[in-house]
């Protein structure tokens, strides 16, 4: 991949800051949030020497959209002129969105021990796994057409790390994923940056 992806996760939520699940969910962002969001524009400025040239996507969920709207307001650009790709949201945690690890490993043990032995294969009950959350992210990537801003979540981090910096799975699936910091992925490996 000779592009290069500044890849921000979305600010944070209240949900984040209360450890729940929200996968699909459409949890907007908290005051940290839109502050992080903020920072991540500072960030993107600096690394990439001029962001007014980039692609701008992001996933439909308002978390990731107002981080967008925030990032570009920051640069100078029109807040809601970019692209919303479903393809990018969340991974889809199905019947355990909403839930805490603790919650779930109290009410669901025998599926959480399944997930702890194969993390990246493991679909929890009506929701995806890692697998099928990359085959979908990575036909989104592979549309972008030069350097672009992509703002997204956690999961799809993790999914890119592993496809566009060789990240292995295992490290993958357990990398906690930081809010209000820039991922910049280029020839095969990534810096993270923050402000």
């Amino acid at each position: 991949m000779t592009r290069r992806i500044f890849l921000v996760r979305h600010g944070e939520t209240d949900w984040n800051l209360a450890g729940r699940l929200q996968g699909t969910h459409d949890i907007p962002l908290n005051d940290l949030g839109r502050e992080q969001a903020a920072d991540t524009a500072r960030v993107v400025e600096r690394l990439s020497g001029g962001a007014r040239h980039l692609d701008f996507v992001a996933s439909p969920l308002s978390r990731a959209a107002q981080t967008m709207a925030i990032l570009r307001a920051e640069l100078g650009l029109p807040p809601d002129t970019f692209r919303r790709d479903p393809r990018l949201r969340e991974i889809s945690f199905g019947r355990w969105e909403g839930s805490t690890w603790p919650e779930l490993r109290r009410r669901d043990p025998v599926s959480l021990a399944a997930r702890d032995a194969d993390p990246w294969n493991f679909a929890p009950p009506g929701g995806e796994s890692y697998t099928e959350l990359s085959t979908r992210v990575l036909a989104a990537i592979g549309e972008l057409q030069g350097d672009s801003v992509v703002v997204t979540h956690g999961g799809v981090v993790r999914a890119m790390l592993h496809a566009f910096a060789g990240m292995p799975p295992a490290q993958a699936v357990e990398l906690p994923v930081r809010q209000g910091a820039v991922y910049l992925i280029e020839n095969g490996a990534f810096e993270l940056a923050v402000a």
